[in-house]
C-alpha cells in the first residue's frame, strides 16, 4: 500500500508499507501508454508502460480516482509543444555560464583534429552555415577537398532532403599513408535519374583515398525494399554511372519493423511465470536477435572494408536516420578505441545525432573489458535523452542551448559509478572483431 502523487512533471508513488521510505518517480514524458484493466477484488488496476521499458502496475481503490489518474496521465504524457517537456522546466540552480559550458563540453572540431582533419584530402567547410544545403546537418561539415562548391550543391539537390555524403569517420594509417573513410548519405532522388555532380562527389571521396582503386557504396535496406522505394523517388546508385564503386545491400529492416519486433520482445519479457521453452519460442518469434545481428553484421562489414581492404565506404538508406547512423557509429566503435572511452562515447553520440538526424543508441560492449562505460551509463542515456527536433536548424532556431541543460556534465559528475569496472584501458584493445554467429548473442 502507498500514496500516489501527480505533479506537473512526475508521477510519484510512495510505499508506506515498507520500513524504509521507498519512492518511485516516473517522468510523465517517459510514459508510453496507460491502460485501465478489468476490475479485481483488490480494486481498479492501472497499467503503465514507459519508453525506457519500465512497467508500473497500480491498483486503486476507487473507480473515480482511477479514472482521474488515467485521464490526467493521458494528457500529461502527451505534450503539445516542445516547451512542455521536462527539459525546459528542469532547473539545477546552475549559473548561465555553467550551463553554456555544459553545452561546449563536446567539440566535434577537436575530434576532427584528432583524425587529422583538415588535411590534403579532406576539409571542413561552412557551406551549410545557413542550413541552405541540408537542415539536418550541422553548419560545418567535412567533405573531400577536391569537391568544389558547385559539386557539393549539385549533389545536395540530387540527394533526398539535401543529405550529401559527408565524413563520419576517418582512419589515418601512418605506416602506409592512406586515408579511408566512412561517410553518411541518403539515397537518390529519382527512379532512373543521373547527376554529374553527384558522380563527381563520389569520385572525389574515392580519390581522397589513393591507396584503394575502388570504394564501397552500402545500402542498408533490404534489396526488395530499396527497389520499392525507388519508385517513390528514393533510389540507389547505378554502378554503370559511378566509376569504380562496388555496390552492396545489407538488408536491415526499417524502424517500423524494428519497433514491432521490440514490442513482441517486451510482451515475452512480461509473461507471467513462462517456461524456458515458452520464453525461447517467444524470443525467436519476435525476431529481435535477428535484427541485432543484421546491424552487427553491417558494422563488422564496414570495419573490415576499412581495416583490411583500405576502402572508403559510403553508407545510406531511405532517409539516413536510424540504420545509417547505427551502422556508421558501430563501425567507428569497432575501429577506434577512443570511442569506447567515456569521453569518446559522448563524442560519438554527438557525431551520430548531429550530422544525420536522430541516431540509434549503440552498446559499446558493456560488461566486457573492451568498453569504458558500464551498462548503467547507457541506461542513464536512455532515461534522460529526449529528441526535440530531427533537424539541426530547428534545434538552433528553438534556442535549445539557451533554454535547457546539457546531459554531459551530469554524467561526468557520476563518472566513477558509471564506468565499466572490467575495462582494461585505452590501449588494451585497438580494433575489435566481434563474432556475430547466433550463439554469440545474449
Amino acid at each position: 500500500s502507498g500514496t500516489l502523487y501527480l505533479t506537473a512533471t512526475h508521477l510519484i508513488y510512495v510505499d508506506t508499507s515498507a520500513e524504509v521510505r521507498k519512492e518511485t518517480w516516473i517522468l510523465h514524458h517517459h510514459i508510453c501508454s496507460v491502460e485501465k484493466l478489468p476490475l479485481t477484488t483488490a480494486g481498479y488496476p492501472l497499467l503503465i508502460h514507459c519508453k525506457n521499458f519500465h512497467v508500473a502496475h497500480f491498483v486503486i481503490g476507487q473507480e473515480r480516482d482511477c479514472h482521474d489518474v488515467f485521464t490526467s496521465l493521458l494528457k500529461l504524457s502527451q505534450p503539445v509543444k516542445p516547451e512542455e517537456l521536462y527539459a525546459f522546466s528542469y532547473n539545477p540552480k546552475m549559473s548561465r555560464e555553467s550551463r553554456e559550458m555544459g553545452w561546449k563540453l563536446i567539440d566535434l572540431k577537436l575530434d576532427y583534429q584528432r583524425m587529422g582533419i583538415p588535411n590534403d584530402c579532406w576539409e571542413i567547410t561552412d557551406i551549410n552555415k545557413d542550413y541552405e544545403v541540408c537542415s539536418t546537418y550541422p553548419p560545418e561539415i567535412v567533405v573531400p577537398r577536391a569537391a568544389s562548391r558547385a559539386v557539393v550543391m549539385g549533389s545536395s539537390r540530387f540527394r533526398s532532403r539535401g543529405r550529401i555524403p559527408v565524413l563520419s569517420y576517418l582512419l589515418t594509417c601512418v605506416c602506409v599513408s592512406v586515408c579511408v573513410s566512412v561517410c553518411l548519405s541518403v539515397c537518390l532522388a529519382g527512379f532512373s535519374a543521373r547527376c554529374l555532380e553527384d558522380e563527381q562527389m563520389l569520385q572525389a571521396i574515392r580519390e581522397a583515398n589513393p591507396g584503394c582503386p575502388f570504394m564501397y557504396v552500402v545500402d542498408t535496406r533490404p534489396k526488395l525494399n530499396a527497389m520499392a522505394n525507388r519508385a517513390a523517388g528514393k533510389g540507389y546508385e547505378n554502378e554503370d554511372n559511378y566509376e569504380n564503386i562496388r555496390f552492396k545491400f545489407i538488408g536491415i529492416e526499417n524502424i517500423h519493423v524494428m519497433r514491432s519486433s521490440l514490442q513482441k520482445l517486451l510482451e515475452v519479457c512480461e509473461m507471467k511465470s513462462p517456461s524456458m521453452s515458452d520464453f525461447l519460442t517467444g524470443l525467436e518469434s519476435s525476431g529481435w536477435l535477428r535484427h541485432i545481428k543484421a546491424v552487427m553484421d553491417a558494422g563488422v562489414f564496414l570495419a573490415k572494408a576499412v581495416r583490411e581492404e583500405r576502402a572508403s565506404v559510403l553508407v545510406h538508406c531511405s532517409d539516413g536516420w536510424d540504420r545509417t547512423a547505427q551502422v556508421c557509429s558501430l563501425a567507428s566503435l569497432l575501429l577506434d578505441p577512443f570511442y569506447r572511452t567515456f569521453k569518446g562515447f559522448m563524442v560519438r553520440t554527438c557525431c551520430t545525432s548531429e550530422p544525420a538526424g536522430p541516431g540509434g543508441g549503440l552498446r559499446p560492449f558493456p560488461g566486457t573489458r573492451m568498453g569504458d562505460l558500464h551498462k548503467a551509463a547507457l541506461l542513464q542515456l536512455l532515461i534522460h535523452l529526449l529528441l526535440f527536433f530531427s533537424d539541426q536548424m530547428f534545434f538552433v532556431l528553438a534556442r535549445i542551448f539557451e533554454k535547457t541543460h546539457s546531459l554531459w556534465p551530469f554524467l561526468l559528475q557520476r563518472k566513477q559509478e558509471l564506468r565499466n569496472p572490467l575495462y582494461r584501458g585505452f590501449t588494451a584493445y585497438k580494433e575489435l572483431q566481434p563474432n556475430t554467429l547466433p550463439f554469440s548473442f545474449q
